[in-house]
């Protein structure tokens, strides 16, 4: 009788150690979450404890790896959904000494010109896993080093900025930090130097051509701002005038002051009443451009036949002005899917075939010129 009860446990513990480890998941995954001391939010140990797995188990079902058994991974889900669980990046980042986000850094947030850039530079990385945190440096080179010294602090995995144009102290910043980077709206061919865009110079010389083209000879460059990409641009417009034999520096009217509607028909009004008169006016942004119609309407100034007008960017509403804005037409969301691309491939390790590309511009020729 002994032996037969003895092999009757040995036959029924199995089972019933199974039944004891079911009840005991059912028991920790019924049970209120244990948070943080330090900081009141859930941890990963919390989730693991609920799903009934270890926290290495919770971490890899997070991270999509497929070695995971379904089964695991849904109550990893449904541990996380029901205590609202949310990753901390800079632990994880920590932790595997990788980040998954890109310092972003753009001189204006209000120009529609970086809008469309940043979105094309997050439909690209958001699918990667990627996050975008953005540096808005209002054009100010100091602001720029101090916003990329913060962001260098949360340990990016890439970084996009604006231009090529930086001090010393900036751009040793970005070279001693190891974190890839690319330039975007510039392009350059220095050796280690990655950037998409275009020749601001070529598309401002481009602009030149097509007035005295059209039989334009007292071309003024109105530029606002006067960020490096603008002076690239008045570069281009100077060259061409001087090749011509026409350029006269008078006819550069600068101010530092933000772009915008109403500066652009200031500085119209301004250019209209020169002696002897100017015949054509190249705005180094639309938005100056299309203030510049606006007072043409508001004065009675007839353009083109009076005065031609031309913008650059090629910005929302410029098809739609009276007369309607000849204009250069920039590849920005391009050029943010492309630089995008690269910083992935940067930060993957992989090989950039092409470092330094140009997109190009093209000329839309409109009723104002």
């Amino acid at each position: 009788m002994g032996r037969l009860a003895a092999r009757l446990w040995i036959a029924l513990s199995y089972p019933l150690r199974r039944l004891a480890e079911y009840v005991d998941t059912l028991r920790k995954m019924s049970a209120p979450p244990h948070r943080s001391r330090a900081t009141g939010r859930v941890t990963l140990n919390d989730v693991a404890q609920a799903a009934g797995v270890s926290p290495i188990t919770v971490s890899r079902a997070l991270r999509g790896e497929r070695a995971v058994d379904p089964e695991l991974v849904a109550r990893v889900q449904a541990a996380v959904q029901r205590l609202g669980y949310v990753p901390d990046p800079a632990a994880r980042a920590l932790a595997s000494r990788h980040s998954s986000h890109v310092a972003v850094l753009i001189p204006m947030l209000s120009n529609a010109l970086f809008v469309d850039l940043l979105e094309a530079v997050q439909r690209t990385l958001r699918p990667a896993g990627y996050q975008t945190l953005i540096g808005v440096t209002h054009y100010d080179a100091s602001e720029e080093e101090q916003l990329l010294r913060e962001q260098l602090q949360h340990r990016p995995a890439g970084m996009l900025v604006t231009g090529l144009d930086r001090g010393v102290a900036t751009r040793q910043l970005i070279t001693q930090s190891g974190v890839p980077c690319v330039h975007v709206m510039e392009t350059s061919q220095v050796p280690g130097v990655y950037s998409v865009g275009f020749s601001q110079t070529e598309a401002g010389a481009a602009m030149t051509r097509h007035l005295l083209e059209r039989g334009r000879r007292r071309i003024a460059f109105a530029g606002a701002q006067l960020d490096p990409r603008v002076l690239q641009r008045l570069d281009g417009w100077r060259h061409e005038l001087g090749q011509a034999g026409l350029h006269d520096p008078k006819l550069e009217w600068l101010n530092p002051a933000p772009s915008s509607l109403a500066l652009g028909g200031r500085m119209f009004e301004q250019i209209i009443a020169m002696k002897p008169a100017v015949d054509a006016i190249f705005f180094c942004n639309d938005d100056l451009a299309q203030g510049a119609l606006m007072a043409a309407l508001r004065l009675r100034v007839p353009v083109p036949k009076r005065v031609a007008v031309a913008g650059f960017n090629d910005l929302t509403g410029s098809d739609q002005m009276l007369p309607a804005l000849t204009t250069v037409r920039t590849p920005r969301a391009e050029i943010g899917s492309a630089a995008a691309g690269m910083l992935l491939s940067l930060m993957r390790g992989e090989p950039v075939a092409r470092p330094g590309v140009d997109l190009g511009y093209e000329l839309v020729v409109r009723e104002s010129s």
